[in-house]
């Protein structure tokens, strides 16, 4: 069974003037979060031969676009090597006791990967490495959403407990941290329930997340905690009273709005005796996209290092770049600009040199090159060069073989930054807005 707030065709239509719809990406997506009970066969409380069901995975997930799967364990040859056909997948971790279980297969590509284990685990479930995964996926030029895995701690008892409510506030931390400012998809095995009063997955929304299920089947009514009376359902459905715990949360930014148009709990997965490929059902969200038409935003240049920025919620339409700055040695250490509201954004370290450029009346920022080199193995950002309306340049740091361009289009100019930084600038791309 499946439900949709609205025909595709009709989704969000916005007035907007020629020019301006012309430069805003809009598509859509499918995802899928499948925990797909890979452990060995004697530990797996799946009814369906672990072998063949995987196998027959590989071939089921190729209908959707974004999938994340937990549980990958001892049969991640099967899953990536029967039929599917993703062009972009991550690398497993390992069998039972050494990896996660966290995978992605996705149809877009991908950069800045990273595994984070929980900091806290209970009884069986500290035998493997559980935890989650961030994916920054890039669904056209310049438009990216942070795509999250996770599986959780399991069990009910008061430790497991509160190792799940652990978790949850660590994953909500880290995207506090690094996924400021940007459009988010967290999907996967929470192992919640609204229901249950020692859970917390409302951590989420006070986040600003949506979570699809509340919005579409239940219309945005959160199930009040109600330990006595939680809403399980055998099988597994789409529906109001059918809560599960493998939930999608979203949120949109400035940039980049999402809107969920289909949740389902799939009851296609058969093997040919009838039995279910997992002890889990699969779960689909079908995604709507667009970009705002007063923002555009450059794909990205330099490493997976540091710790991701984004300037996006910081800037208007009607923002106005009042000087900008560089810090400098034989890399590029920060980067910074002041708007004219006296708001300074800044990214990096306080080595190197400071050098600036306040601009004229009426003058803005029109391109930003820069290269990238190797330090102690991770690539930094080791040159930059603004250029402005008036002709006039700032540059720091030391030129490299390794470079790019970022360029304003005719009526645009740069007003702010995404990337990643530490101590050095590790990665830059820009933020357009009009003039």
């Amino acid at each position: 069974m499946q439900y949709s707030v609205f025909p595709r065709a009709a989704v969000m239509t916005v007035m907007l003037s020629a020019a301006a719809a012309a430069d805003a990406a809009s598509g859509s997506f499918s995802a899928l979060t499948y925990n797909v009970a890979g452990l060995p066969e004697v530990f797996s409380s799946a009814d369906s031969d672990r072998q063949s069901a995987t196998e027959q995975i590989s071939c089921y997930v190729n209908e959707f676009d974004i999938v994340n799967v937990q549980e990958d364990f001892n049969y991640h040859a099967a899953l990536y090597d029967t039929c599917n056909d993703h062009p972009y997948r991550s690398t497993t971790t390992g069998g039972m006791g050494i990896g996660s279980g966290l995978n992605s297969m996705s149809r877009y590509d991908y950069t800045d990967w990273n595994r984070v284990s929980w900091d806290d685990c209970n009884g069986v479930d500290c035998l493997t490495p559980k935890g989650f995964t961030l994916a920054r996926t890039r669904l056209a030029e310049g438009v990216y959403v942070d795509i999250y895995n996770l599986h959780t701690q399991a069990q009910v008892d008061d430790a497991d407990l509160e190792a799940r409510r652990n978790n949850i506030l660590q994953l909500v931390d880290y995207i506090e941290e690094n996924s400021a400012g940007n459009a988010v998809i967290v999907m996967g095995d929470t192992n919640t329930r609204y229901t249950r009063s020692g859970d917390n997955p409302r951590e989420l929304l006070q986040l600003g997340f949506t979570d699809a299920w509340l919005e579409l089947i239940r219309q945005g009514d959160i199930p009040a905690v109600d330990d006595d009376n939680a809403l399980v359902c055998d099988p597994k459905i789409t529906s109001y009273d059918c809560e599960i715990v493998d939930k999608v949360f979203y949120r949109s930014n400035r940039h980049l709005r999402l809107q969920a148009t289909l949740y389902s709990v799939r009851q296609d997965d058969e093997t040919a005796e009838g039995l279910k490929l997992s002890d889990h059902p699969p779960v689909q969200t079908d995604f709507y996209y667009s970009t705002d038409a007063d923002i555009r935003m450059s794909d990205f240049w330099g490493g997976p290092h540091g710790t991701a920025f984004n300037d996006v919620e910081t800037l208007s339409a009607d923002s106005v770049v009042q000087s900008v700055s560089l810090r400098a040695g034989s890399r590029v250490d920060q980067v910074a600009i002041t708007l004219a509201s006296g708001t300074q954004m800044s990214h990096g370290g306080s080595g190197g040199s400071e050098s600036s450029l306040t601009l004229s009346s009426g003058e803005y920022l029109t391109s930003l090159s820069v290269c990238s080199g190797k330090k102690d193995d991770h690539t930094r950002i080791f040159y930059a060069s603004f250029g402005t309306s008036n002709g006039r340049s700032l540059s720091a740091g030391s030129t490299t073989s390794d470079c790019t361009s970022f360029t304003a289009a005719d009526g645009w100019q740069i007003a702010g930054f995404r990337g990643r930084a530490g101590d050095e600038l590790d990665k830059i791309g820009v933020i357009y807005i009009p003039r």
